[in-house]
C-alpha cells in the first residue's frame, strides 16, 4: 500500500513539473533548474544526516549534472566576464560537491547551497522588462 502511495506521489510531482517547464519562458526555466540544484543539496543534506550514503551520493550526483547543465548553457561570447565569472563559481561548487559526497562534509554541502542560493536570488531579482535569453 505505502509503495502504491509513492509511486501516485511521485507520478504526481511529475506530471507537476512537466506541467511548469511546458509553461515556462527560458528565464524561468533557468529559475527552475537553480530551484531544482537546490532541492538535490537540501536533499543530501539530509541524508547525510540519516546516514543514508547512497542516496546522499544520488542527490549529490543529481545537483552536479543540473549545474553541469546550467554551466553548458552559458553563451561566453555574448556573457563575456559574466559568463567566465558563473562558469568559475559552478565549477567551484561541483568541486565542493564532490568533496562533500567523498568526505560526507555536511559543510561543503551548506557552503553550496548558500552559492547557488545567492545566485538563484540574483536572477530572481531581474526585472521582467530586462530579461532576455541566459548568457
Amino acid at each position: 500500500m505505502y509503495a502504491a502511495k509513492r509511486n501516485l506521489a511521485d507520478q504526481y510531482r511529475k506530471t507537476a513539473v512537466s506541467s511548469r517547464v511546458a509553461e515556462a519562458d527560458p528565464h524561468q526555466l533557468i529559475a527552475m533548474l537553480y530551484e531544482g540544484a537546490s532541492q538535490r543539496i537540501r536533499r543530501a543534506q539530509a541524508y547525510l544526516e540519516q546516514g543514508d550514503i547512497t542516496r546522499k551520493g544520488q542527490a549529490i550526483g543529481e545537483a552536479c549534472a543540473i549545474i553541469g547543465h546550467l554551466n553548458g548553457m552559458l553563451d561566453h561570447e555574448a556573457g563575456g566576464h559574466v559568463a567566465a565569472n558563473l562558469a568559475a563559481l559552478y565549477d567551484y561548487i561541483v568541486r565542493r560537491l564532490t568533496e562533500a559526497n567523498l568526505h560526507n562534509d555536511a559543510t561543503a554541502l551548506g557552503e553550496c547551497l548558500d552559492l547557488l542560493g545567492e545566485i538563484e536570488s540574483a536572477w530572481n531579482a531581474i526585472p521582467h522588462g530586462q530579461r532576455v535569453m541566459p548568457l
